[in-house]
């Protein structure tokens, strides 16, 4: 649809330019595009630079342990039935729902017959 910019087009824009900044004001502008312009390109090849990096640090990364995350005794080497000999809780059978609950028999204060 649009072609390239040619030199007639960009005399006029420069012209165009000229008429509503001023001679005065046109370097200072040009100065401020081209710095932005600058900053622009340097951040674009940094973001480029690391991009790359991090794929090559990814390519180079050894492959992961044949372990199966789905299997948690894969790791422990027990079997789901055995009950580890340090859990405490496993040995007793309690939950730690029961063991800070008090039971319905016993009262939560002692209570005192009548005075």
């Amino acid at each position: 649809m649009f072609g390239s910019i040619g030199m007639p087009e960009l005399i006029i824009i420069f012209v165009i330019a000229l008429i509503i900044f001023g001679p005065r004001k046109l370097p200072e502008l040009g100065k401020s595009l081209g710095k932005s312009i600058g900053e622009f390109k340097r951040a674009s090849n940094d973001l480029r630079n690391t991009l790359e990096e991090e794929i090559r640090v990814e390519e180079h990364k050894p492959p992961p342990l044949n372990t199966s995350k789905s299997d948690p005794t894969a790791e422990t080497g027990q079997t789901s039935d055995e009950t580890p000999k340090d859990d405490p809780i496993a040995q007793t059978g309690q939950t730690n729902d029961e063991s800070q609950t008090p039971s319905a028999s016993t009262p939560a204060t002692p209570s005192k017959g009548p005075s």
